[in-house]
């Protein structure tokens, strides 16, 4: 039986990863650690957020709808990798441990915050041009779709700032319009929850009750994330992302060595 303490609780936790999974990534480091709290295990818990998220993600996509429109050619490059790799990924985590894994995470995520924080920098150092697309056969292209399938085997296994990894990797191909780029992380991040979601339903680690009530709170956290992000500048919400990307760092590598 879930107290009315429990429930406001994982509710508010969810709300809040919802919006910060709209606007940057991150959200399952406070619904997974919230779960945890109520005594929820690990394995479960981690499931239960995944498939809470995934289910709050359609008020991020209807916020972002008209941005959904303009990536919409970036979708058939990056869906089936993303699918692929969300699928392999999950069942990674219910065959393996994530401890080795885990030790690597903090670094990844670091240097991807600072290849987004920096990303124009090494654009004109490098000699390229900022555009809103690149070219559909430039090699670069092909180095984001290999590195969107690593991206989605790791958001199947755990998930914890794949949105920031996704936002590194489309600033460097050029993108510039932080809102379409947050538009196509959420689509490609949705896709990767769902068939991650889908093999912890099958495998029986959902806890129901739970996941019903952050569903609900992930969905409002979903859409005002969406909605309210738009209305900020862009060079504001670069700074919440990379915000975002420091503090989950910061939080991972003190779990690591405390």
């Amino acid at each position: 039986m879930i107290s009315v303490l429990e429930a406001a609780g994982l509710a508010i936790a969810a709300c809040a990863a919802g919006a910060i999974n709209a606007i940057a990534g991150g959200g399952t480091l406070i619904t997974f650690p919230a779960l945890i709290f109520f005594g929820t295990q690990e394995l479960t818990a981690n499931a239960t957020s995944t498939l809470a998220l995934v289910v709050g993600t359609a008020g991020s996509i209807y916020g972002f709808r008209n941005q959904i429109a303009i990536v919409r050619p970036w979708l058939v490059r990056f869906v089936p990798v993303s699918i692929l790799g969300g699928w392999l990924g999950s069942i990674l985590l219910t065959h393996t441990s994530n401890e080795a894994f885990a030790r690597l995470v903090p670094y990844l995520l670091l240097f991807s915050t600072v290849l987004f924080l920096t990303q124009g920098l090494f654009r004109k150092l490098a000699g390229f041009e900022a555009k809103a697309t690149a070219k559909p056969h430039h090699p670069s292209v092909w180095a984001a779709i290999v590195f969107q399938f690593a991206v989605a085997v790791y958001g199947g296994y755990f998930g914890a700032g794949i949105g920031i990894l996704m936002l590194a990797s489309l600033g460097f191909l050029g993108l510039t319009d932080i809102y379409e780029m947050n538009a196509l992380k959420n689509v490609l991040g949705s896709l990767i929850n769902l068939v991650a979601a889908i093999w912890f339903i099958y495998s029986g680690l959902i806890d129901w009750p739970k996941m019903i009530i952050m569903a609900c709170g992930a969905l409002i956290g979903y859409f005002l994330g969406a909605h309210y992000s738009l209305r900020i500048s862009q060079g504001r919400v670069r700074l919440i992302i990379t915000s975002v990307g420091f503090v989950i760092s910061a939080v991972l590598f003190w779990r690591q060595f405390r």
